[in-house]
């Protein structure tokens, strides 16, 4: 009673008393940290390019999703700022700002790049620098691969101005002569058919790259040599449209069915971005601006003379390995050797994953298994993101073909996956499994594999939780973990989850694994209850949580509660954080950093004292209010004392990073960590070499056996 007494005490706070930094500031503050990145001198220069490109990226997904959706905010007036807790007038022209202060800092960093390029001799050069044997190269490729795919479109001749696709690049063209009117084109540069980058004929030691926009603008004389003007200027625009899917409500339609249309809407979707070259004459701008209708000044967002620098993650490295990170290769787990059953090992004991540090290749080879083994009945499994050409989908395919029972959940909202897993899950389907398309009002985010095996007559079950998706692509550039277990506590509620997926009024009861919308919250408060019950005793309290958005306000005010009341809270976060540390009163015992590497911090790993006898969790969720209401999302003890400390381990080698780690303060400045005086640490090396250590067992050394409770 004593602790839901102070629970109602702390919700008494006044809300606008309680730190709290918007999540679309804090994002923006996060992608800033991969500008960083790109301006690091430490960083190889090929990868430094490619920064670049991870940062345009994830601002195009920004404003596709983030500020169409605070747009929509605007149009819904004071119930837009009820819903999103503040003017989303003033949340915009603040993004606005901020924006236009990374597109100068962009310029300023790829500008110096150019530099640093033309040192290692290599050159990226445009239409005005060709000498006479580049150009007749230009010229030939332009002819022969580029042209057949260009449409140019005259604008003054046609009332209705074309449609921009979202993604796509254009340039705007005017032709000009004097005493004529001039006129207007259209040219979409098509990088979905050709390379963003051309490399040219070398010279001697010198290397050169001309950008596919720059090939088109020498060639314009040619394209345009029916009309009679002598002046062709062309600047790169490009259009973001809104991203989100509007689902109706028909209920005589189903999910696959309204997913469908809703993709086709998206492409259609409203303007929510106009990006075009700063360089471009006014009355140049004002023309297409017009055209257009483009609507709302706030989003005209001046840029340089290249957009959609996303293809710049693409760039090519040409064969200059010395310029790019050094080649690293995933470990094989110490437990899982090459020509031994996996059910046989986790027979024995848990395994965890550690992507990109092991190789996601055992989640391949255990499936792979499972699909042969004349043992196995049935396989089911989550797919929220899989590879374009994926091995596990393929595995599952294969286990339907060999007579197993396969069960696969198909999550049809995963964001900018919806086409990628409509085909998976209509090829298995084709094959013979059963699909089940998410839960309705509930987006499935769970990583969940089970196997049935059964085993002296009985049924055994395997299962498989992870942080990450079931992507073998991903797997190589994302941190992520994955348990493997026979746990009997752990499997048959894994087993539970499954069966709320298939029968949505089968909720399930809860001991062991933690699972939203039904126990996460409610679980995770009466951990850090605990935890400052402790501190008031006076006794050791502390709390350590690893995610990559860090927004639910309910979990934030429970975190200030424990930090005034003697927690040391230490906290891992990637990308958004709304806690201010740093605030008197309120986060004096809350240290918050964030590392943002080669590698891209995935992980959630939640690490409480608990009195000396430690609770450690991985789970699927962020703490943010969208995964603990409103996704199937699933947090898993961690039982074994060797994985334990595994974990910790790792987790000790992050908080020691001096040189990839940020601190996340309340000026949100994206300050290094100081170093020490010791040798720099970047923590992602550090646990690659952590895993190559341990991919080597000692002589002698015995399989360690558990004993499991049930």
């Amino acid at each position: 009673m004593k602790i839901l007494t102070r629970r109602k005490k702390a919700r008494k706070l006044p809300r606008k008393k309680i730190p709290f930094t918007y999540r679309d500031l804090s994002w923006l503050s996060f992608n800033d940290r991969v500008l960083q990145e790109a301006e690091d001198p430490g960083v190889p220069l090929m990868e430094r390019i490619r920064f670049l490109g991870i940062f345009s990226n994830n601002r195009d997904e920004f404003f596709r999703v983030r500020v169409a959706t605070i747009k929509r905010m605007v149009r819904l007036g004071k119930k837009g700022l009820d819903l999103i807790g503040q003017d989303p007038v003033d949340v915009l022209e603040k993004i606005v700002e901020i924006s236009k202060e990374n597109e100068e800092k962009f310029e300023r960093i790829y500008t110096n790049l150019l530099l640093d390029l033309e040192k290692s001799n290599v050159f990226i050069i445009n239409e005005k620098s060709l000498n006479a044997s580049q150009a007749k190269f230009v010229k030939d490729y332009f002819h022969d691969e580029v042209l057949p795919s260009l449409v140019p479109i005259m604008l003054d001749s046609t009332r209705k101005f074309p449609f921009l696709k979202d993604k796509s690049i254009y340039l705007a063209i005017k032709l000009s002569k004097a005493g004529k009117k001039p006129k207007h084109s259209l040219v979409e540069v098509p990088t979905d058919v050709l390379s963003r980058f051309l490399v040219l004929p070398a010279s001697g030691k010198k290397k050169f790259i001309i950008l596919l926009d720059d090939v088109i603008r020498f060639c314009l004389h040619e394209m345009f040599y029916l009309f009679d003007y002598d002046r062709i200027e062309a600047h790169t625009i490009k259009l973001t449209r809104d991203a989100e899917l509007d689902i109706d409500t028909d209920v005589s339609q189903s999910i696959l069915e309204k997913i469908s249309r809703s993709l086709k809407k998206r492409k259609v979707g409203q303007p929510v971005r106009f990006v075009y070259d700063a360089e471009m004459p006014d009355e140049t701008l004002d023309y297409f601006s017009k055209r257009i209708k483009f609507i709302g000044s706030d989003s005209l967002i001046p840029g340089g003379r290249y957009h959609n620098f996303k293809d710049f993650m693409k760039f090519p490295d040409l064969g200059m390995k010395e310029l790019c990170y050094p080649q690293r290769h995933a470990s094989n787990h110490k437990d899982l050797p090459e020509g031994v059953s996996m059910f046989s090992v986790l027979r024995r004991k848990d395994i965890m994953l550690h992507y990109p540090y092991q190789s996601f290749h055992h989640i391949i080879n255990l499936l792979r298994e499972a699909s042969i083994d004349p043992r196995v009945v049935s396989i089911s499994t989550t797919l929220y993101r899989a590879a374009r050409n994926s091995n596990v989908m393929n595995a599952l395919i294969n286990a339907v073909k060999n007579g197993k029972q396969v069960t696969l959940v198909v999550e049809l909202q995963a964001r900018f996956d919806e086409e990628n897993n409509i085909y998976w899950a209509n090829r298995l389907q084709e094959e013979g499994a059963r699909v089940i398309y998410g839960v309705l009002g509930l987006k499935v985010h769970s990583k969940l594999l089970l196997i049935v095996r059964k085993e002296q007559g009985k049924p055994v079950k395997y299962v498989h939780i992870g942080t990450g998706n079931f992507n073998e692509q991903t797997s190589k550039i994302y941190s992520d973990k994955s348990l493997l277990t026979s746990d009997s506590r752990i499997t048959e509620e894994v087993e539970r989850v499954f069966g709320f997926f298939g029968d949505n009024l089968k909720l399930g009861v809860y001991k062991h694994l933690v699972v939203s919308p039904f126990n996460m919250r409610k679980k995770f408060l009466q951990l850090i209850n605990t935890e400052i019950e402790n501190a008031r005793k006076k006794k050791k309290a502390s709390i350590l949580l690893k995610m990559n958005s860090l927004t639910d306000p309910e979990l934030i005010r429970k975190l200030y509660e424990a930090s005034n009341a003697g927690v040391e809270v230490k906290l891992i976060i990637r990308g958004i954080c709304s806690l201010v540390t740093e605030a008197p009163g309120f986060s004096n015992n809350i240290q918050a950093s964030s590392i943002v590497g080669r590698y891209l911090e995935h992980a959630r790993v939640f690490i409480f004292y608990n009195g000396g006898d430690e609770k450690y969790f991985i789970s699927s969720a962020d703490w943010m209010i969208r995964n603990l209401n409103n996704r199937s999302e699933v947090a898993v003890p961690i039982y074994s004392k060797e994985i334990q400390k595994e974990m910790r381990d790792v987790i000790n080698i992050q908080l020691k990073d001096n040189t990839k780690a940020r601190l996340l303060n309340k000026r949100q400045d994206n300050r290094f960590r100081k170093k020490t005086g010791d040798k720099p640490i970047v923590s992602q090396d550090e646990i690659f070499k952590y895993f190559e250590m341990q991919a080597i067992p000692p002589l002698n050394q015995k399989p360690i056996l558990e004993v499991r409770g049930n």
